[in-house]
């Protein structure tokens, strides 16, 4: 058995394990089954929700945990059920929306629901960032609030992502957590809530520590996770300020970045 110092890897999915094509490459199929014969855990820790991950986890063969929708929920794969989760107040979020828009105008808006079978619901004008991921219409932004959600989906017709992100933290305050999570996407959570919270739950259930991790990511939404795991690698691929704060910096997600990292520590054919 090849020994490394790290027993728990967690990685992101879209720009980092996924290829821009939503598939996982056979090289890093191949690493990931070397952390399992290693002893190590992989968990997926990503802003997706538990439902639009499921089909993802039953291609890695993932029947453990996952850590979703940002970190508001922590995902039994095996068991299809939540074993945690947090919801973001409507009101508070229907409440950080007019703040935003008082400041830079109209905004569109999507919503993820809470629970292991939520829809995503998208008001008009909304594109989703990621066509392969499924999304219901409603007719008007009231319709977004009829059940629990986890989290607030924006998009500008003008601003960067960044210019978004970075007016909406300065507006929204404690009314919600505001995160950065891939091209076309600004998100609001629950105050507080992270993919580092959630993934310290997981890592608690599963008996691991941040001293024995590895994180892998491309976006400001993984920085908490960067600082929470003792090492951070960001893809080739990654936002500046992930690359600014993390350990190591590897290749591409399409040039398998996270199989290179894990044959060196685990071990490679």
């Amino acid at each position: 058995m090849h020994r490394t110092a790290y027993s728990l890897v967690a990685t992101d999915l879209d720009g980092t394990l996924l290829r821009g094509d939503d598939t996982v490459s056979d090289r890093s199929l191949a690493a990931l089954a070397r952390v399992a014969e290693a002893g190590a855990r992989h968990l997926v820790v990503t802003g997706r929700p538990a439902p639009r991950v499921r089909p993802l986890l039953d291609g890695l063969g993932c029947t453990g945990l996952a850590v979703c929708g940002q970190g508001a929920q922590v995902y039994d794969a095996g068991a299809d059920r939540l074993l945690w989760s947090v919801t973001l107040d409507r009101e508070l979020a229907e409440t950080a929306l007019g703040k935003i828009e008082a400041e830079v105008g109209e905004v569109y808006a999507a919503v993820d629901q809470d629970g292991v079978d939520g829809l995503t619901l998208i008001e008009p004008g909304y594109l989703m960032p990621h066509p392969t991921l499924p999304a219901v219409r409603v007719g008007r932004r009231g319709e977004l609030w009829s059940e629990p959600i986890s989290k607030v989906l924006l998009r500008h017709p003008d601003l960067t992502d960044d210019e978004l992100a970075a007016t909406a933290r300065a507006v929204v305050g404690s009314l919600a957590t505001v995160t950065m999570s891939g091209p076309g996407t600004v998100e609001l959570q629950p105050c507080g809530i992270t993919k580092a919270t959630g993934l310290a739950l997981a890592a608690e259930h599963l008996g691991l520590s941040p001293g024995q991790a590895i994180a892998f990511g491309d976006m400001p939404n993984d920085i908490p996770m960067f600082h929470w795991a003792a090492r951070g690698v960001a893809m080739a691929n990654a936002h500046h300020e992930l690359k600014a704060v993390a350990d190591e910096v590897t290749l591409s997600n399409e040039d398998d970045g996270i199989a290179v990292v894990l044959e060196r520590l685990f071990g490679g054919d």
